[in-house]
């Protein structure tokens, strides 16, 4: 489906989920246009495929730590299997389905719809390991339930990190996930409470999310803490975690404990058991709340997006064109200089040797160019041949070298853009990069504030006006 397409019907499924949106895909289409015209996006791409456009929450852990119960718990039915060893080694997405029972469909349905968040990531998938994306079906399956906890969100449950022969492919589609979401979940084992094995997950998980700009998005819990109720000492235990959480980099941020209440084992007495009931239901009412406010951060995520966007490409990738464009044209004009000097000590050769061979008469030689203006051609031709010869090749060298420095292909993009035979070496700036551009930032930022202000109107008046909001 062509890139157009696949924007109108996102905008038509938007007219009923969040009007409000509606303009802001229009503003994406012609950001992409900017994007497109510097080389940072091909043409077939749009910045508004790289993001999620319903509400996401993931949930990720090691197993055996109790997501897929959570899942269940929340949903209110038993969506997800559970067990203390791997039931799924897939990414399950969840969403709402208008039929009477759960439906599960393949991958394929995630990788062709652009409405969710793995639309075209079998090219990922190829792209961390060669030939992975044909089984895109082991990664991905879909799931529809007929919930209305689910109306306005999507959920979606990994499988354990703990080591296989998959494990970094599904550690590449964690990052994945984690970068779309609204909400982080990480789950941890209470059972298990020596969290020394599982440092390197830890440390994916935890450090990967200190380094964020949202790290607020992420909780971490610490589930099935009942088991450490009849312990001499269950607060080591939660501070075993915590320790090991700050080792890998965590070091604020909200700790929960919770238990499934209804697989609960034995307390040791009615206080103990009061005590830890408290602790889950407030912290569980606490997860709850943030889960209910994803679909109104989503809507305020993309539009912030927006404006950060217009930002990264005027701050970030104009300076990486500048840096790419200087890189390639400092080795020509060093393949030109060094091709001069050369052809310079020839000619100093020649006339040395016309110098000391005063025998060799060359007046005949000179007698053979019939005009000066064929001698001035021949000479231009003599020198922009090999400089346009060292243009070409020092552009497919550099292209080669960017593909390794960036995948995605951006820079490669703007080289070959920038390095056309027409235009100078050393021009003033990028190709795509000129006033009209720099005034379509500026309104893209100025109608990115605009969208924050009508999600604000629907939902503060300052003025104490009665709230309409749009349903």
């Amino acid at each position: 489906m062509h890139i157009k397409e696949r924007l109108v019907k996102l905008q038509q499924s938007l007219v009923q989920e969040n009007p409000v949106l509606l303009d802001v895909v229009a503003s994406y289409q012609r950001l992409d246009r900017v994007a497109q015209g510097l080389g940072v996006l091909d043409k077939a791409s749009s910045y508004a495929e790289q993001i999620s456009w319903w509400p996401l929450i993931s949930v990720l852990g090691t197993f055996s730590a109790g997501k897929s119960s959570f899942i269940n718990q929340f949903i209110g039915r038993v969506v997800q299997d559970t067990g203390n060893q791997a039931v799924d080694d897939r990414f399950t997405v969840i969403c709402y389905g208008t039929g009477e029972e759960v439906m599960t469909l393949p991958g394929l349905a995630l990788d062709a719809d652009p409405r969710f968040p793995f639309y075209g990531v079998r090219h990922e998938i190829d792209r961390i390991s060669a030939g992975e994306g044909n089984r895109i079906d082991h990664y991905l399956q879909l799931k529809t339930v007929p919930a209305s906890q689910l109306k306005g969100r999507i959920l979606i449950d990994s499988p354990g990190f703990d080591a296989d022969s998959q494990r970094d492919t599904v550690l590449k589609i964690a990052d994945h996930i984690m970068g779309m979401s609204d909400l982080v979940l990480v789950f941890f084992d209470a059972r298990h409470p020596e969290p020394g094995a599982m440092r390197d997950t830890l440390k994916h998980l935890v450090e990967g999310a200190q380094q964020r700009h949202d790290a607020d998005k992420f909780l971490f819990i610490l589930n099935q803490i009942d088991t450490a109720a009849n312990e001499d000492n269950p607060e080591a235990i939660m501070g075993a975690w915590q320790r090991a959480l700050a080792s890998a980099g965590l070091v604020g941020g909200k700790f929960y404990m919770i238990y499934n209440e209804s697989a609960a084992g034995d307390f040791k007495d009615a206080a103990l058991a009061a005590r830890f009931k408290r602790k889950k239901d407030s912290d569980l009412a606490e997860i709850y709340a943030r889960m209910d406010k994803v679909s109104v951060e989503r809507a305020y995520r993309i539009s912030f997006a927006l404006e950060s966007l217009a930002d990264d490409l005027e701050k970030t990738w104009i300076p990486k064109a500048n840096a790419v464009r200087l890189r390639w044209a400092k080795r020509v004009a060093l393949s030109d200089l060094a091709l001069a000097a050369v052809s310079m000590s020839l000619l100093l050769w020649v006339k040395l040797s016309t110098f000391w061979l005063t025998d060799i008469d060359i007046a005949p030689l000179m007698q053979n160019i019939n005009t000066i203006g064929m001698a001035v051609a021949a000479g231009v031709f003599v020198l922009l041949a090999p400089h346009y010869y060292f243009r070409f090749w020092w552009a497919n060298r550099l292209a080669q070298q960017l593909m390794q420095e960036d995948p995605s292909g951006a820079l490669t993009r703007m080289l070959r853009r920038n390095t056309v035979f027409w235009r100078p070496m050393f021009a003033e700036r990028p190709r795509g990069w000129c006033a009209g551009a720099r005034k379509q930032l500026a309104r893209l930022r100025a109608e990115a504030k605009q969208a924050i202000q009508k999600l604000n109107d629907q939902f503060a008046k300052p003025t104490g006006e009665e709230i309409v909001r749009a349903d």
